[in-house]
């Protein structure tokens, strides 16, 4: 099924899902020996399912079994206390990626990239003792790493007070959704998970900068060594997200043109158009050769 296909069929299901939700009777010309009753009642349970699965499915929630919003928080709160107080350390994040990336070094991709880092990282480490500063910067970078991975993407490497995620899908609709809403947690996770934390030790809140954007980019090795030498993603993709990401405000979300063209309605609804200057931002989209546009959703 092609992307096409994906969008209609996305769009049956969500109207049949409002359809039923409203106590439309759905349509089906399918014969049954069931009662009138237990065949409207089944018709209705059968398609709110249906479609509550699809939509769930384009708005990135995961097929496999996921952790409620609450539980999320707690268990965030539970990790950076324990981080602060013991110097607890995450379970590594990157080999998943270090894997698949080696399974198709020399072959070009298509992906959406998430660039995030902190605000401010500067003035933290200049107001608190430095093993303090290195815990805090090594608890946002892991809680960061999990909700990638939570959303079924990869986390390509950490850089100083930034992470680099990408994902990838059969179907680009969904790679879009998953990475975006990826992004929405990221801001959940630092308002209600990891700064009530900080605040109870009078630490300051922790802010963030989120860019995305989607296309092709080429898996590289440099060296020999098919399992040791190093493996990256090299493509214009990855430096735009990286340009994007740093005109975000803080606690802000922005998404290139390819990205936003992909997502959800429902996603695309919550973000809005932002108009820059030529001075501002200088760049032009790969294939029309018109300024890249560029989306926000602010946490």
């Amino acid at each position: 099924m092609n992307d096409d296909e994906i969008t209609d069929e996305i769009d049956r299901k969500y109207k049949k899902l409002l359809d039923a939700a409203s106590g439309i009777e759905p349509i089906s010309d399918e014969p049954s020996n069931d009662s009138s009753e237990e065949k409207n009642s089944k018709k209705v349970t059968d398609e709110s399912t249906s479609a509550s699965n699809v939509v769930d499915m384009m708005l990135g929630k995961q097929s496999e079994k996921t952790i409620d919003s609450e539980t999320m928080i707690q268990e965030t709160q539970k990790r950076i206390w324990k981080s602060l107080k013991h110097g607890i350390e995450y379970d590594a994040t990157v080999d998943r990626s270090d894997a698949f990336l080696r399974q198709h070094v020399n072959e070009k991709l298509h992906m959406v990239v998430l660039f995030v880092d902190l605000v401010g990282s500067t003035n933290i480490s200049l107001t608190l003792p430095e093993e303090k500063v290195a815990i805090i910067i090594s608890s946002f970078a892991q809680e960061m790493a999990l909700a990638i991975r939570q959303h079924n993407g990869y986390v390509l490497k950490f850089v100083g007070d930034a992470v680099i995620g990408y994902f990838l899908h059969t179907s680009v609709l969904l790679a879009a959704d998953n990475a975006v809403s990826c992004a929405q947690r990221m801001i959940q996770i630092m308002n209600q998970g990891v700064n009530p934390i900080l605040n109870n030790y009078d630490y300051p809140d922790l802010l963030l900068h989120i860019g995305l954007d989607y296309g092709d980019n080429m898996i590289v090795r440099y060296g020999s060594d098919k399992e040791k030498s190093h493996v990256d993603i090299l493509g214009p993709t990855m430096n735009i997200a990286a340009k994007i990401q740093s005109m975000a405000k803080p606690q802000q979300i922005l998404i290139g043109q390819d990205v936003y063209e992909k997502i959800h309605p429902t996603l695309q609804q919550k973000f809005k158009k932002e108009e820059w200057s030529q001075t501002e931002w200088k760049y032009n989209h790969r294939k029309t050769g018109k300024p890249y546009i560029v989306y926000s959703l602010s946490g």
